[in-house]
């Protein structure tokens, strides 16, 4: 899907005057004269510490500048001269309210635009002088707390299910990493695959009891009862997202098997056989890690299972500001080593670990056309700011995903004492993890 330069009112361009759930301010932006010469001088400079990347800058529309040695692919303009210094002065948030606000423009497949912009970012990052890493540097994500977790996950996921449902799947409204086990699958099949294959790593058995922590709206609990026979009882802080799953449960007649709790994880009480969380651990917070592992070390019998299913990192990195400030307040992505010193803090063993990273790329183009051909929905919804916010939410992860910056993460612990535990993998594949098309 290409994004084209609107044509813009000559004389002057309005930001969105309507109240939009990012809570950006509104003002009037001034036509501005030609780009001067120490202006397009910045532009170069931009260019060059950005590492090149193949795409022209367009100084609203009085002068273009490209970048040295490679061979421009896209173009994006800026629309105005503030413009122009917000994002030389912090470009990681300004990047975001600039093209949210429609003063700056990408022509070009935003996917790869962003794909190869944050590729020649990442490569020229040790070659920034400390005075720009300082200045542009992201700023610490806010506090997980059990108060603040409550408002983080207000911000992000209260905005209503009828916004999620539009571009969701059909099958259990999952928004996490879908499962393309096989090419050409479906958005629903792939995500009932990454269902089953979390039940497959648990070794669910009939009449076992899990605890969830972070449900969602639901559906891996749903589907563990169904096809599993097992006792779930789901925790979450979101009051839209445990309101609809408890409608679903009782559409479904297992309102006797799946208890959805609204409650913080931290409050988790009794023993159970499995313990399972997808999606929630970037909600909570690397200070919390050690009351996360304590939770399930109390909760999960001796010879029980874990799984953790998040979105992570090679190395610590902070959240991009604009993400921490307007889409994710206090998301925080694990590296590699702080996602598995939950298993150390246990202490626990861990048994499995896997990288879907290009699967979740592949979910967010999935995401982002369904999202694209029910716009005007979503534009009757929030207004035209929040359209554009969250198209280069969705744009920008498939980037990260597919430039390496973000990964996926799944792991199985067990407690340390614990030896009944899987041998191999067999069990993962001894049959398709994918439904056929339509039996959801």
């Amino acid at each position: 899907m290409e994004q084209r330069t609107p044509q813009r009112d000559t004389a002057r361009t309005y930001r969105n005057d309507r109240f939009s759930p990012l809570g950006f301010t509104q003002s009037l932006i001034e036509p501005t004269s030609s780009a001067t010469g120490p202006e397009r001088w910045m532009a170069e400079k931009f260019l060059s510490v950005a590492g090149n990347p193949p795409l022209t800058l367009d100084l609203w529309g009085t002068q273009e500048v490209t970048p040295s040695g490679a061979t421009p692919r896209y173009r994006l303009r800026v629309a105005d001269r503030a413009a122009l210094y917000e994002l030389m002065t912090n470009p990681n948030l300004a990047f975001g309210d600039l093209y949210s606000e429609g003063r700056l423009e990408m022509e070009g497949h935003m996917p790869d635009l962003l794909t190869d912009l944050y590729r020649a970012l990442d490569q020229a990052y040790e070659k920034l002088p400390l005075f720009l890493r300082m200045l542009w540097r992201d700023q610490a994500p806010r506090s997980t707390s059990l108060k603040a977790a409550k408002d983080n996950i207000h911000h992000h996921y209260d905005m209503g299910n009828d916004f999620y449902r539009l571009w969701l799947d059909r099958a259990q409204m999952q928004y996490t990493c879908a499962y393309y086990e096989e090419p050409g699958i479906s958005l629903e099949q792939a995500q009932l695959a990454k269902l089953e294959l979390v039940c497959r790593k648990l070794q669910l058995q009939p009449g076992e009891t899990v605890v969830e922590a972070g449900c969602g709206w639901g559906g891996l609990a749903r589907y563990m009862a169904k096809h599993y026979g097992v006792k779930v009882r789901a925790f979450n802080i979101s009051q839209e997202q445990v309101s609809f799953a408890r409608e679903k449960a009782k559409e479904e007649g297992l309102e006797n098997q799946v208890e959805y709790v609204l409650d913080d994880y931290r409050n988790i009480s009794g023993e159970y056989d499995r313990f399972v969380s997808v999606g929630m651990l970037e909600h909570v917070g690397t200070d919390y890690y050690p009351d996360l592992a304590a939770v399930i070390r109390r909760h999960m019998k001796t010879e029980g299972l874990a799984l953790v299913h998040s979105i992570g990192r090679n190395y610590p990195m902070r959240t991009n500001a604009w993400i921490e400030k307007r889409i994710f307040p206090g998301a925080y992505p694990p590296s590699i080593t702080e996602f598995t010193s939950i298993g150390e803090a246990g202490p626990f063993s861990v048994l499995d670990v896997e990288n879907l990273r290009l699967h979740y790329a592949e979910t967010l183009e999935d995401w982002l056309a369904r999202y694209e051909a029910n716009i005007d929905t979503v534009r009757e919804m929030y207004g035209e700011h929040f359209v554009r916010a969250w198209r280069l939410y969705l744009a920008g992860s498939i980037a990260s995903f597919r430039a390496n910056a973000l990964q996926l993460f799944q792991m199985v612990l067990a407690h340390p004492e614990n030896n009944n535990v899987p041998r191999n993998r067999k069990h993962l594949y001894t049959t398709s993890n994918v439904p056929p098309e339509g039996s959801y």
